[in-house]
């Protein structure tokens, strides 16, 4: 048996062998093949690349590009020699330095953090190299290291003429030893950070060559769809393999931990198979509940005390004096990912260990699961990162779901065949991981002048770290932070608030979506808040501006948002305006959003103006792509989407049932950033929240109609959802 002790062995001993540019049989390097690497995030050899070694994955949010600009930056490379590679799976020299901690390094991309936790990193990094090339230089050229200057990938010496390419310099610089010390650039010096430079993986993704998991092929390569419980909960009892193995292709039929894998020499040979397979269901511990069900739980609990917060003064005493109180309760359905390439995983089983080829946000983790699984050291476990088509979040379980069933079917294969597994778009609806179901109950008091002196949250819904590793590290009294952020931090100035929370027990497995707590916590507070300055009789950005004047960040969003959308002027006819704001990952965003009404009574969102404080925004275009990607993403979210139970079964199947937003519905976006020289903060996740809250708060001041439950097609079905 693997012990715990062999395992953090082993895992050091991978740290050591694969440091960026040292031979594994301990011999220097010949000069013919000496590249410049100084350190784990930079390779530059004698062709003149340079390639950046990028710790976080690619999943279309610019991450390649975002990461590479800020070492080229440093390094005062020409864009056209950059070069992007996947890091291997090693968290001693990769570790995300923000979701790390000391007793658990972990090489992850995923809460916004990936420019945030590597900005000085590669700063560093770049800087290093480029002091190397200098040195190397300087000897050469026996001129004084001060004189010579970087630009665009070539090293120059303006009083002799001499000039050299970093590929001319590298073997030489790699045989000096790094600095201990370097000098960053001042950001007023910077050609790179701040500038729109062109996205590293466009012209791939443009014609088709960019290689993602889905198109991977080796020669005899099987693949495998497993057959999953019609409830959660539920396991396999038994199953009859007899009309699938008879179907042409199907290779074998091996039961694993989450239901049985048919294997063949094709997807849709699979795909048949499983149609033909014969399972019978133990659903005695199955979740039953429909989403009915739990919205009626979760309101009954939404009236009684939870586990606190947040608590601020007295809040329950300052609702008893109050001139005034208002009360409103939100609803918000299960949702699922639906990223455009379903989860994906090629495994191959050799001599030498074990090969995986994923779309991995958490190498660390996937390392480990396919170890503990296949019984080896995660020394013989290597994960390959490819590029992957979407996440948000879906491909960060920390149990390493994905990797760990494809690992369970190599194991029961046996041999050396290499596998894919290939969740279907219906595996992924019906059978995935959903951002939690939740019901908030609000309550504000306010006083004889309309000012608010009292908030009472209440937040009921599932823990998404409940049974994980990260729980040990994060949950707190009870308390996990991914339910109740954005609501535990409610920035505005109010004496008297208490935020709870009831964790619930539902066995439906629930995982981050894309910003997590906020997709629900910006919606219950921008649009209450609303409620409130409309019943004070106060304009709602005016209410704002006088509870954030603590906080500049929100107010320089806030101000930008709503003097470009025009908010003093008259929205055109048949129109109105509506805005939030909300900070989450480091970042605080507004948008107004401008709204007319469709013939089906549902809102029709014509123009988004949306404002984004992010620190140094390394890319521009990228900012605005993240920024116009989230508004849509949320508009499908707050429209269209919604993962509903009856009686523990999924409803929704595919897209024609868990509507995505169309491209005929995606409003006219504008994205204004605000100039900053601070640290960057995240922007993948942030331009999700004050969408919805916006179109909500648009639609109230079109048609008097308070919209809280989402999504709002189901406006018309429920009643209980408007006021």
């Amino acid at each position: 048996m693997l012990t715990r002790r062999r395992f953090v062995q082993s895992t050091a001993l991978a740290g050591a062998a694969l440091l960026v540019g040292v031979r594994l049989d301990g011999r220097a390097p010949a000069a013919a093949d000496r590249v410049l690497a100084p350190n784990a995030f930079v390779r530059i050899a004698l062709d003149n690349t340079v390639t950046i070694i990028a710790k976080h994955i690619e999943i279309g949010q610019g991450s390649y590009t975002g990461l590479a600009t800020i070492l080229a930056e440093e390094l005062d490379a020409d864009w056209s020699q950059i070069r992007v590679q996947a890091a291997p799976a090693d968290a001693r020299r990769y570790k995300n330095l923000i979701l790390s901690s000391p007793l658990f390094p972990a090489q992850a991309t995923g809460g916004s953090t990936s420019m945030a936790n590597s900005w000085m990193q590669l700063r560093q990094a770049g800087a290093t190299a480029r002091a190397l090339l200098v040195e190397a230089a300087a000897r050469d050229w026996n001129v004084p290291a001060a004189e010579i200057t970087v630009d665009r990938g070539v090293v120059s010496h303006a009083p002799s003429g001499r000039r050299a390419t970093f590929g001319e310099l590298a073997g030489k610089a790699s045989a000096l030893r790094p600095p201990s010390r370097v000098t960053l650039k001042d950001p007023k010096d910077f050609k790179l950070v701040g500038k729109t430079v062109p996205r590293l993986d466009g012209a791939a993704k443009t014609d088709g060559s960019a290689k993602f998991t889905m198109d991977l092929s080796m020669p005899g390569m099987l693949t495998a769809v497993i057959a999953r419980p019609p409830r959660f909960g539920a396991t396999v009892k038994s199953f009859d393999a007899t009309a699938a193995v008879s179907v042409k292709g199907v290779k074998q039929v091996v039961r694993v931990p989450s239901g049985v894998a048919v294997v063949a020499t094709g997807f849709w040979a699979a795909r048949k198979g499983r149609e033909a397979l014969r399972v019978t269901w133990d659903e005695r511990h199955a979740e039953t509940r429909g989403s009915d069900d739990l919205y009626a739980e979760y309101r009954a609990l939404a009236g009684r005390p939870g586990r606190s917060a947040r608590r601020d003064g007295d809040a329950a005493a300052a609702l008893r004096r109050a001139a005034k109180v208002i009360e409103a309760v939100y609803e918000f359905p299960y949702l699922a990912h639906a990223p455009m390439e379903p989860l994906d995983a090629v495994i191959r089983v050799g001599p030498d260990g074990c090969d995986v080829w994923t779309g991995s946000q958490l190498p660390t983790v996937d390392t480990l699961t396919v170890a503990l699984v296949m019984r080896m050291l995660p020394t013989n476990v290597r994960i390959h990162t490819m590029l992957a088509g979407g996440s948000f979040g879906r491909r960060a379980t920390l149990d390493g779901e994905l990797v760990g069933e494809a690992a369970a079917i190599a194991k029961a294969l046996g041999g050396d065949t290499p596998v894919k597994l290939v969740w279907t778009r219906e595996d992924d609806i019906q059978g995935g991981r959903y951002r939690p179901l939740y019901v908030h109950r609000l309550r504000a008091g306010l006083d004889a002048q309309g000012n608010i002196v009292a908030w009472e949250h209440r937040i009921v819904g599932q823990s998404i770290l409940k049974g994980t590793p990260a729980a040990l590290a994060q949950v707190r009294k009870g308390i996990d932070p991914t339910s109740v952020e954005g609501a535990s931090t409610l920035p505005y100035a109010v004496p008297n608030i208490a935020v709870e929370l009831h964790t619930t027990d539902v066995g439906v497995p629930v995982l981050w979506w894309r910003s997590v707590g906020s997709t629900h916590t910006a919606f219950s507070t921008e649009t209450f808040l609303d409620e409130c300055a409309h019943a004070a009789g106060r304009q709602p950005l005016e209410v704002r501006r006088a509870l954030l004047a603590k906080h500049p960040r929100h107010l320089a969003v806030l101000n930008l948002a709503a003097e470009k959308a025009g908010w003093d002027q008259p929205p055109p006819a048949g129109r109105a305006r509506g805005i939030a704001v909300h900070e989450s990952f480091g970042s605080v965003v507004a948008q107004v959003a401008e709204v007319s009404l469709r013939p089906d009574g549902l809102p029709k969102v014509e123009r988004v103006v949306c404002a984004v404080h992010c620190g140094t925004a390394i890319n521009p275009d990228i900012v605005r792509a993240q920024m116009e990607g989230g508004i849509g993403f949320g508009l499908a979210g707050a429209m269209w989407s919604e993962i509903a139970l009856v009686r523990g079964r999924v409803e929704q199947t595919n897209f024609d049932s868990y509507r995505p937003l169309r491209i005929g519905e995606m409003p006219a976006v504008e994205v204004h950033i605000v100039p900053s020289g601070e640290a960057p903060t995240g922007v993948g996740e942030p331009g999700v929240p004050p969408i919805a809250p916006a179109v909500a708060n648009a639609f109230f001041n079109l048609t008097g109609q308070r919209v809280r439950r989402l999504p709002f097609a189901r406006l018309a079905a429920d009643g209980t959802r408007t006021a």
